[in-house]
């Protein structure tokens, strides 16, 4: 842990700028919090760790007024107290409660300008237009205070995603005059960054609670709460287990603090197969941004695709399940000409997809575990013509034990699951199926240490029956101890190929990050 930190962590002790005292939340057959209570002072980074179901996002939710926690607590934000059965949006308004969620709310078609108006509204002229010259003043003031690396009318999409989340940073604390008031609330700000923009945003984030700003931050990512944090809180079912100075912390205590025991870290395994004909191959296919993309998976094969994002992974990915259709080239499954004219054909012909957006594309949030986990195979539950909603919740039961979800039942709407625990109902959803192929996309994005582990077992024991997976993933470390060999993309093209004492995060950070012009 950086001294500097250490000491502003010592410096603010006394000035205690949050305090919450006896925090509980009750929800129908289960409690989300339970007598909570957690101080952060000012110009502390304040970590906060857990597994997926421990009460990490119904604490932020309560903060942020969204939830209304159980009688007889209270929240403190400077001199604002608030009963806890008493938040509102309004009320964490006024008391100075900002957060910035995994999904930033930007537009990437509009300017730095107008995405930081939509967080206070346009400067007008007498005539009621847009008074661009105040608006891009004010801006100009804003990104000199916040230190983004952009211009008032540059379009959002020409800026990295570190500076991105620094402008949703900038418009969710531009009405404070300074940073002596307040609580900033980052909720897994990095989950899609690659590591470089990742150190820039923590690089960011320091110079923001030197200043005093006083951060809650949350992320599954046990590196940059040890590069971050000044101390950390862990909650486990609902409760404080404790709290910590950054001396107190190292990554193995962070793991048992938030899984409860310690997790044995798998050796990387390798593909057994004697196979030498590929299970799927892909030929010179070209489909925006692809170009000429050309590669095999063989069975028993988990293949990782590395690359920053707009690189081509998650395209490549939707191409195979026939999401995107290629203007060039030719693919093969099972030793059969492929070409998939919709995805119900390609999970027709045994491909499972787990999109990168979970939120938007993978599940159904006012709909049952029940109803999720059955979707791709509802043909299959027709008795008589007639749907069977009995075997539908059997197997919903049985997948929920068998992926260790924490649900109150089959019946329970996936909107009441944690993140991790929905994303485990999404990968049973597909491997309940048999798949021959696999496409995973981040698919432990938002996930705990131990989830991630329970996840990839049940990905590696179906490629140890004969299926194939290919895995796009922005955690180095995590294609590594995972995939036999790791593909990287870049502008379009694979660009180079890893296997064994090859993969290592510093190899891949380079060649991730080459040049085209330097690259072979």
């Amino acid at each position: 842990m950086p001294t500097e930190n250490v000491t502003a962590s010592r410096r603010h002790a006394a000035d205690e700028r949050v305090q919450i005292t006896n925090l509980s939340k009750s929800f129908p057959g289960t409690r989300a919090l339970d007598s909570v209570n957690l101080t952060i002072g000012a110009g502390e980074i304040h970590a906060l760790v857990g597994g997926n179901g421990s009460g990490k996002s119904t604490l932020i939710k309560i903060l942020c007024g969204v939830y209304q926690g159980d009688p007889d607590g209270s929240i403190r934000i400077d001199a604002h107290v608030t009963a806890s059965d008493e938040t509102s949006p309004a009320g964490a308004r006024e008391s100075g409660v900002h957060a910035v969620h995994q999904d930033l709310g930007v537009f990437l078609d509009m300017s730095v300008a107008e995405n930081l108006a939509l967080g206070s509204g346009y400067e007008r002229t007498w005539l009621g237009g847009i008074d661009w010259r105040s608006l891009n003043k004010r801006t100009r003031s804003l990104i000199e205070r916040f230190e983004i690396a952009a211009d008032p009318n540059t379009q959002l999409r020409a800026v990295g995603p570190s500076v991105r989340t620094q402008v949703a940073i900038a418009r969710a604390l531009q009405g404070q005059s300074d940073s002596s008031s307040g609580l900033l609330i980052l909720d897994e700000p990095t989950a899609s960054l690659p590591a470089h923009e990742v150190a820039l945003l923590l690089s960011q984030l320091k110079k923001y609670a030197a200043a005093g700003q006083a951060i809650l931050y949350v992320s599954h990512r046990l590196d940059e709460i040890l590069a971050i944090a000044d101390r950390v809180t862990a909650l486990r079912d609902g409760r404080v287990v404790g709290t910590y100075t950054a001396a107190e912390i190292s990554e193995d205590f962070l793991i048992e603090l938030i899984v409860g025991s310690v997790v044995e870290k798998a050796p990387r395994v390798s593909a057994t197969s004697r196979v030498d004909v590929p299970l799927f191959s892909a030929t010179d296919i070209a489909a925006a941004p692809l170009r000429n993309v050309t590669l095999d998976v063989r069975p028993g094969e988990v293949v990782g695709l590395a690359g920053l994002l707009g690189s081509g992974r998650s395209e490549l990915l939707r191409t195979i399940f026939g999401d995107l259709r290629p203007s060039a080239g030719h693919m093969r499954l099972n030793g059969r000409p492929f070409a998939p004219r919709s995805t119900a054909e390609a999970i027709k012909s045994g491909v499972a997809y787990v999109p990168e957006n979970r939120l938007h594309d993978g599940v159904f949030l006012d709909e049952t575990i029940a109803s999720n986990i059955a979707m791709p195979a509802l043909a299959s539950y027709f008795r008589r013509g007639r749907l069977s909603n009995r075997a539908i919740r059997a197997d919903a039961t049985s997948d929920i034990q068998k992926f260790l979800v924490k649900a109150t039942g089959a019946d329970a709407l996936l909107s009441t699951l944690s993140g991790g625990n929905q994303q485990k109902v999404v990968v049973a959803r597909w491997l309940r199926l048999r798949p021959t192929l696999l496409l995973l996309d981040e698919p432990t994005q938002g996930v705990d240490v131990g989830a991630r582990a329970e996840i990839y077992d049940l990905v590696r024991a179906a490629t140890d029956n004969g299926a194939a997976a290919l895995v796009a993933a922005s955690d180095f470390e995590e294609l590594i101890s995972f995939c036999d060999r790791i593909l990287v993309i870049r502008e379009g093209r694979i660009v180079a190929q890893l296997t064994g004492d090859e993969m290592t995060p510093q190899r891949l950070t380079h060649i991730v990050l080459e040049t085209s012009e330097t690259s072979k």
